[in-house]
């Protein structure tokens, strides 16, 4: 739940903020090279990953793509600091304020949730399929 309203309101930020955000990645000396495009396609991603979640057969994928995107971005901020640390952040909404620490708490924050939370599935998913047999079995473990 936390990460569907944590990527609609980025999503949501970012597209209403378009040139801001477009801009802000053009001064990136990271993604400059690449404003517009990952200004794009950025919250289409978002979106796609709250979908994701919201879709009870896509929601491990949709788990895997959030960690794998709040990686990135975990990435993406540690590396900003170090090239050029007094660029404003590209986030978004109330994030765009956080400093580079609030910013790594919260992204180390999700990114152990969406840890645990997979494993969490990941184990539901095979405690169901003990209780299945044959053809039932492999439907569940998506095999």
């Amino acid at each position: 739940m936390l990460n569907i309203i944590l990527f609609l309101y980025t999503g949501i930020a970012k597209i209403m903020d378009y040139s801001v955000f477009k801009e802000q990645l053009a001064d990136s000396p990271i993604l400059g090279f690449a404003a517009t495009p990952v200004a794009i396609l950025l919250p289409i991603i978002e979106f796609a990953i709250v979908l994701m979640l919201n879709i009870p057969r896509w929601r491990l994928k949709g788990l895997y793509a959030s960690f794998g995107i709040m990686t990135l971005f975990t990435a993406y901020i540690i590396a900003m600091f170090i090239v050029a640390p007094d660029l404003p952040c590209s986030c978004g909404g109330i994030m765009a304020v956080f400093s580079l620490g609030q910013h790594l708490f919260v992204n180390s924050a999700f990114i152990l949730l969406n840890l645990w939370t997979i494993f969490l599935c990941r184990s539901k998913k095979r405690e169901k399929a003990k209780e299945l047999s044959g053809i039932e079995k492999y439907k569940v473990l998506g095999v």
